[in-house]
């Protein structure tokens, strides 16, 4: 059975009036096909064709040859020529062949649409018999041959990938827009057309709808739509419905096609088409970019790096699918130079080396493993190992080292800082592996390199210690020795820092090398996270050191640092440290001073910063200065009065030295003030000690007399010991004249401190002070009473004015020599 086949065409009116009209139709196409094809296959001659064209004219006209896809699933592959206008002028003569293939059905011999556009089997007019001709092919004609193919697809270089890229998205995608080519004749979109056919995978190219030409490329039905210059321009603002190719303009401005298009584009361009049969015999996949790379590559056809990205892509999972010769070739082509070379495309590379390493001889993949010797030096994190050399001859490994070894001293010895940057770094380490591998010598070198490198792992350590530095310290014990070596010595400066390197970098510690400092600054990490006491911490630092303080006195500065970091230690943690380590490792080491430190910087009420005074003072002789000697003799002075060992003339000691410390720290004065205080508070201190406080006139020692006689001690005494209360009375009632501080003093507590105390005693409790004042004779019985009457302390005030102690008062007690009057009963 034939092909089913229709003629329409433009005539004088038939018996219904119309002058257009199908006029031989095969009696097995229904009525649907023809109303439809009607719609597609009619023709309006060129806006500029001449009103009655000559024969010759005539020949010049478009074609317009279309293949469309009707509603039903069939296709119509139909011819359109131009025959001139009628006799009358009325209207234009044109005649319509078409071809009509079922749903699924192709044409004979599963020939391509478009070979038949020049096929002899067309006709111009209609059979004299009123019934199509029996055809059973549509033999092409020779017009779209090879030669001419590929002559065309040159000539169209500049448009060709872009229209391939649009031609893929079409083909994946049915709401992709329509591609409009615009062509001064229609024989050049013919060319497209078959361009396109060739390129696509088969089942895409019969799919492929399109006409070579139309007035109104609005109302096209097909894929591929080609214009004349003149009919494109009703096109403009409609970019989402169509991507026009304009072939007689400018050529269009580079963009990117995409891999496939691309890669298809340069088939083409270099007249080997034959190149997409076999592209699509490597994979299945109708538009995978790896094939076509790969089989142009082959070809060699140099492609851009996104198409050899896609062939070492396609490499990784199918190259056991190529021979040993077409390996290497291939593997050649991808390491050819190119200034292009994307990261993405080295890494691809540098996988299929890996991949291929062991699996095929060394000469296949001698190109990769010498491609990735020269990306190391240029690339900053290229994979590189041993295998990289091996797969290399000694020759070829000896002329890469000439080439390379400039770039590779110059990009050592010419890095910056290395401050912070791990990139920086990274760099010249990498380099240096790589001169290790191919043995150019670059231990001059190394000094530099390696001072750099601690400098940007103590900068940023995590920005610095990359997996290229990770390695070259692994591989070359040179560097790693170096670097240890030189890290050591800057931890004796910075230890704080280099611990927090250690923190953060698995820095390799196990060899021989004795790196006193680096070592505690692993430990402290270790032994601070245990969060055991700092005595303990410094003991377990010093013995990671390997190396006794004594003979290495800077170890034990390091330990201090590390363990105590910009604090001090505690009085009792440096009292410990020092009876442990002794002085003399402590001068050498120039951390007496720390301990100096902890002293005057211990709180007022920290029992151990006397004692430790006392140590100091004893064992660092010539090492303190005047002011810090007095300072710490006056927290010694503390520790004698809290043992009953500091002799006589405690004020006038205790103002000597603060006086000789020049500016005290509080917490020192408070201390050694607070000490005299509390024992001028005591039933036992002498008068003489209490009496030269009250002339003194000294605004903190009254000021700490004060604290001291409001604790809690104090007050307990008053509410329970009547005699204790008694003589606190006759002191702060005593004196009133020695001078402003103890006037204050003395007011406020009686006031604030006595006065609730006795107000709260019971009868029995009030009679007993009361008892104990009648024992100390005079009027300071009645004095009392009158102070604890309500209301009576304004008019007290006024009677203790100028008044002293009362006769008997100031007699000598406890064996104390007689004191200085205190002044007379008025």
């Amino acid at each position: 059975m034939g092909l089913s086949q229709l003629h329409y065409t433009s005539a004088p009116p038939g018996p219904d009036g119309s002058g257009f009209r199908f006029t031989a139709v095969s009696p097995d196409l229904p009525q649907s096909v023809l109303r439809e094809a009607e719609s597609v296959i009619g023709y309006e001659p060129p806006r500029d064709a001449p009103p009655r064209p000559t024969t010759d004219e005539l020949l010049s006209f478009p074609n317009a040859f279309s293949f469309t896809l009707l509603s039903d699933g069939s296709r119509l592959l139909a011819r359109t020529v131009y025959t001139g206008a009628d006799y009358s002028g009325r209207w234009g003569n044109f005649h319509a062949h078409g071809v009509h293939l079922p749903a699924g059905d192709s044409l004979p011999g599963g020939a391509l649409p478009i070979t038949a556009w020049d096929s002899a089997c067309w006709t111009d007019s209609t059979p004299q018999s009123g019934v199509p001709a029996p055809l059973e092919a549509l033999p092409p004609g020779g017009g779209l041959d090879r030669t001419g193919l590929i002559d065309f697809a040159v000539s169209r270089g500049p448009w060709l990938p872009g229209f391939l890229a649009d031609l893929r998205r079409q083909a994946e995608d049915e709401t992709a827009p329509q591609i409009v080519i615009v062509e001064r004749d229609s024989a050049s979109v013919a060319l497209w057309v078959a361009l396109a056919s060739a390129t696509l995978p088969r089942e895409s190219a019969h799919r492929l709808t399109f006409t070579t030409y139309t007035r109104r490329p609005q109302l096209a039905r097909q894929q591929l739509i080609g214009v004349l210059p003149d009919d494109v321009r009703g096109l403009g603002g409609y970019e989402s419905r169509y991507r026009i190719h304009d072939c007689t303009g400018h050529p269009p401005v580079s963009a990117a096609p995409g891999v496939w298009a691309a890669s298809a584009a340069q088939i083409w361009l270099n007249r080997a088409p034959e190149l997409f049969t076999r592209a699509a015999a490597l994979s299945a996949a109708p538009f995978a970019p790896g094939p076509p790379a790969v089989v142009a590559l082959l070809a060699g056809i140099r492609l851009e790096t996104g198409g050899r990205t896609a062939a070492a892509e396609w490499a990784l999972e199918h190259a056991v699918s190529l021979d040993e010769e077409s390996l290497h070739r291939l593997i050649q082509m991808l390491c050819e130079s190119a200034g292009d070379r994307t990261a993405a495309e080295s890494s691809r590379l540098a996988e299929l080396f890996e991949m291929l390493d062991g699996r095929v001889a060394a000469v296949t993949i001698a190109p990769l493993a010498a491609l990735g010797l020269v990306e190391a030096v240029r690339t900053v994190g290229s994979p590189l190992g041993l295998s990289h050399v091996r797969a290399l001859t000694e020759a070829q490994t000896e002329r890469l080292a000439a080439e390379l070894a400039p770039e590779i001293r110059s990009g050592i010895a010419n890095t910056g800082s290395g401050t912070a940057d791990g990139l920086e770094v990274s760099q010249p380490v990498q380099l240096l592996r790589v001169a290790g591998l191919l043995g150019v010598d670059c231990s001059d070198l190394l000094p530099d390199l390696v001072r750099k490198l601690a400098r940007a792992l103590l900068a940023d350590p995590e920005a610095a210690y990359s997996s290229v530095v990770h390695e070259a310290l692994d591989e070359l014990v040179d560097l790693r020795t170096a670097l240890l070596d030189k890290l050591d010595h800057l931890a004796a400066g910075d230890p704080a820092a280099v611990a927090r390197l250690l923190a953060l970098v698995p820095l390799p510690l196990t060899g021989t090398q004795a790196l006193p400092h680096l070592r505690m600054c692993a430990q402290a990490r270790s032994a601070t996270a245990q969060d055991s006491d700092r005595v303990t911490t410094l003991h377990s630092v010093l013995r990671a050191a390997g190396i006794s303080p004594f003979a290495e006195p800077l170890v034990l500065r390091t330990a201090f640092r590390l363990v105590w970091a910009d604090a001090v230690p505690s009085a009792g943690d440096a009292r410990l440290v020092l009876g442990e380590i002794g002085a003399a490792a402590h001068v050498a080491a120039d951390t007496w001073s720390l301990l100096v430190e902890a002293a005057l910087n211990s709180p007022a009420d920290d029992r151990d910063a006397p004692d430790l005074a006392h140590d100091l003072l004893r064992c660092f002789q010539s090492e303190l200065e005047p002011s810090v000697r007095a300072a710490l003799l006056l927290l010694e002075f503390a520790r004698d009065l809290r043992a009953g060992s500091a002799g006589s003339g405690w004020t006038d000691r205790a103002l000597a030295l603060r006086s000789a410390a020049g500016p005290v720290r509080p917490a020192v004065l408070e201390q050694a003030f607070g000490a005299l205080a509390h024992c001028l508070l005591t039933e036992s201190r002498p008068d003489r000690e209490l009496y030269a406080l009250i002339q003194s006139g000294d605004t903190d020692l009254c000021a700490a007399y004060g604290r001291a006689a409001r604790e809690a001690s104090v007050r307990d005494r008053l509410r329970t010991v009547p005699v204790y209360a008694a003589d606190c009375f006759t002191d702060w009632s005593s004196h009133p004249h020695a001078g402003r501080a103890w006037a204050e003093t003395r007011a406020a507590l009686l006031d604030e401190v006595l006065r609730p105390v006795v107000r709260a005693l019971s009868a029995g409790e009030l009679a007993a002070v009361e008892q104990a004042l009648t024992a100390v004779g005079g009027h300071w019985l009645e004095d009392f009473r009158s102070w604890n009457r309500p209301g009576a302390f304004g008019r007290l005030g006024l009677r203790f004015v100028g008044r002293g102690r009362r006769a008997g008062v100031d007699a000598p007690r406890r064996g104390d020599a007689e004191p200085p009057r205190k002044g007379s009963r008025p």
